[in-house]
């Protein structure tokens, strides 16, 4: 599918989306709360059409994203290995289940665990803001296995918060901070959209029209993203600051 059929008005609308989600979702997580109800509402694709079209420009503004990560030395991805392998494992199990996927209790699924992420970001913000070094070793634990697996199912499954999710266990069980856990959290969404994406192309869910345009606008957001992390000072404060704002609203748009 390749068509679009866009008013000028969409048009631009949907050239804000993007920049806005790409921007988002390099700095924090949940920019799909805005592209999904995009091509939902302004291009008339189907819930699971447009879970899948999503993944096209996710794919792309990582993979700028870790470019720019790479170029501007903000994170290290030396030991990552440990956590991309549940991450992708978890991902193609995700997506084969995203199939038969029942939207309500899915909704009010993701509802719950925002409300949780609210409650755990304001305990002990200390934790989300330090500046210290990586500690490798946690990487090894079946803790974080176990955590980076289910994270994987659930980006499988439906992209909106994983970025969230993936940033909370990098600070929380990998003991990163947030300016390096970004970079590694870039990596983590595109290797787990890879298998996604080839799954959901398998049962020929992807609108690519609608996909590659609003990649290209995210795109241009990765790359606003990764200058903000890059060059803003105490850029682990207002990354945090981000993280409650959107997740209070992911957690009020799954509830009503």
């Amino acid at each position: 599918m390749l068509d679009i059929d866009l008013s000028l008005a969409e048009t631009v609308l949907f050239m804000v989306a993007g920049i806005l989600t790409g921007i988002i979702n390099t700095l924090a997580g949940s920019g799909s709360l805005i592209t999904l109800p995009v091509f939902m509402f302004i291009c008339g694709l189907s819930a699971p059409a447009a879970n899948a079209t999503n993944r096209i420009g996710v794919l792309l503004q990582t993979l700028v994203g870790l470019i720019g990560f790479h170029k501007k030395g903000v994170t290290d991805f030396k030991g990552t290995y440990w956590l991309l392998l549940p991450v992708i494992a978890g991902a193609f199990l995700g997506s084969q289940i995203a199939v038969g996927l029942d939207e309500s209790t899915m909704n009010y699924t993701i509802g719950g665990l925002m409300v949780f992420m609210f409650f755990v970001l304001l305990f002990r913000p200390e934790r989300w803001i330090h500046e210290s070094t990586v500690v490798l070793k946690y990487h090894r634990r079946p803790l974080s296995i176990l955590a980076y697996f289910l994270i994987g199912i659930y980006g499988g499954f439906i992209q909106v918060g994983v970025g969230i999710f993936l940033l909370s266990a990098l600070v929380l069980i990998s003991k990163y901070t947030l300016r390096a856990g970004n970079g590694i959290k870039t990596l983590l969404v595109f290797a787990l959209t890879v298998p996604s994406l080839f799954i959901f192309l398998y049962h020929d869910q992807v609108h690519f029209g609608y996909g590659i345009l609003m990649a290209v606008f995210q795109s241009i957001g990765a790359w606003i993203g990764v200058q903000f992390a890059a060059r803003i000072p105490n850029a682990n404060t207002w990354i945090y600051r981000l993280l409650i704002v959107l997740v209070a609203v992911s957690a009020l748009k799954y509830f009503y």
